[in-house]
């Protein structure tokens, strides 16, 4: 029974997993908006009659959230507090027939490419003139800036290419045209992400193109920074680099997920590379732009991962000394290449391998914020928390790096613009500072 009037044109847009899943929730809500839906993001209000919800099929606590979600939403229609639920993502890429049969009650289920299908269904019209545009979800100083959909690498723990199809690029002039209408509406920041961003071209221009591309945005007015995410290191154009340092809003900041360092490690995760290329890589980066701030990602506990190899991750970590690092425990993909492998590293040990390396990597990242000490960095504040301002340096990405917190009874900021911090005092993954 309803107890409540459901707004009959209004959808709630709920969004798991990543960035890439927040760009297409962004423009899925810009289509609808120019289709005159009312749209929210994550409504708390539940008086929408409609709710899409955006799945994450990448890894096993990734998936049980998104199903997790729709149950929760599919028993919400049952009660009447929703009349209609629709599922699109990757998981619904995915697992759609098993979906269909385990929650029928579900009125539709989309794959990741399917958006004007979507939009059919609920009586709107794809509007191709909408390039680029699209409604943000995050605060409008920054987004996410999707350059290529899908991937065609052969990693073999990775079910994205299962999920997201091919390589795609978009043109350069496309993303151009994107970035001024975001740049005219405040954006200040792009984060530019792809499952490969060093792939980009390839198909299109039959090169490796992404310099090329970041000339083309870093041209466009009123973009300050411009971030580069989820970068492959097998086949890396190192003249990115060289455009790195030739243009003063390209942060000098690499997200680059190395995923092991082992020699049989990632022979067996059909990475394209050895342990000596990527240390080889990695000098040659901090060579060519000696104050860039690498990000990686890490696996620990891959099919046959030994107690040596481990071992060899914390001492290449240990002499590394990444400027900032994540790992995730393996999860073990059906129709992965991987998964023909036995899972034979325990939850418990991959669980305390996890903890080993990033207890190792906090302390390099308090050692690393030690010598911040005294200086002075342009940051861009993003919220107002308790007392405090918070932002970031060029060298941080929101929500997974390092935050700058001031003061806000002595310090006067305003959200989304940028300021000159001096910093006072440091902990593993904080700065505080003054404004100067």
């Amino acid at each position: 029974m309803k107890t409540k009037t459901l707004k009959k044109n209004k959808v709630n847009v709920v969004t798991l997993g990543c960035s890439k899943n927040i760009v297409d929730s962004e423009v899925l809500m810009g289509q609808l908006k120019a289709n005159n839906f009312q749209v929210e993001h994550e409504s708390n209000a539940d008086d929408s009659s409609i709710v899409i919800i955006n799945t994450c099929g990448f890894i096993d606590n990734a998936k049980q959230e998104s199903i997790d979600t729709i149950l929760r939403y599919s028993e919400a229609k049952k009660s009447g507090q929703v009349d209609k639920v629709y599922v699109t993502g990757c998981l619904s890429e995915r697992y759609k027939p098993d979906l269909e049969k385990e929650i029928p009650n579900i009125d539709g289920y989309f794959g990741t490419r399917e958006l004007p299908r979507l939009l059919k269904t609920l009586k709107a019209d794809y509007k191709h003139e909408l390039v680029g545009e699209r409604l943000l979800t995050t605060p409008h100083h920054y987004s996410y800036f999707k350059i290529s959909e899908g991937c065609d690498r052969p990693c073999s723990f990775c079910a994205i290419p299962l999920m997201r199809g091919g390589h795609i690029s978009k043109p350069i002039e496309e993303l151009v045209k994107e970035a001024k209408h975001l740049a005219k509406n405040g954006t200040k920041e792009l984060m530019l992400i792809a499952q490969d961003l060093t792939y980009y071209g390839l198909d299109i221009y039959k090169k490796r193109n992404l310099a090329e591309l970041l000339k083309n945005l870093s041209d466009v007015e009123g973009i300050d920074w411009i971030r580069l995410h989820y970068a492959f290191p097998s086949g890396f154009p190192m003249d990115v680099f060289d455009v790195m340092n030739e243009r003063k809003n390209i942060c000098n900041y690499l997200d680059m997920p190395l995923q092991h360092i082992t020699d049989n490690m990632l022979k067996s995760m059909r990475r394209g590379t050895t342990k000596q290329k990527t240390i080889d890589l990695v000098n040659q980066i901090r060579d060519k732009v000696p104050n860039i701030a690498i990000r990686t990602t890490l696996i620990a506990g891959y099919p046959g991962e030994t107690k040596k190899d481990h071992e060899e991750i914390l001492e290449w970590v240990e002499q590394t000394r990444f400027d900032r690092l994540g790992i995730f425990a393996y999860s073990h993909e059906e129709n992965t290449h991987a998964h023909s492998l036995e899972d034979d590293v325990s939850a418990k040990t991959k669980q305390a391998r996890c903890e080993a390396v990033m207890e190792l990597q906090q302390g390099i990242s308090f050692e690393l914020n030690q010598n911040k000490i005294g200086k002075t960095f342009k940051v861009l504040f993003d919220k107002k928390e308790g007392d405090y301002f918070i932002g970031r340096t060029e060298f941080d990405s929101p929500e997974v790096d390092n935050e700058v917190l001031v003061k806000a009874d002595s310090n006067y900021v305003r959200i989304g613009d940028f300021a000159n911090v001096k910093i006072t005092s440091a902990e593993d993954y904080d700065l505080f500072g003054e404004v100067v």
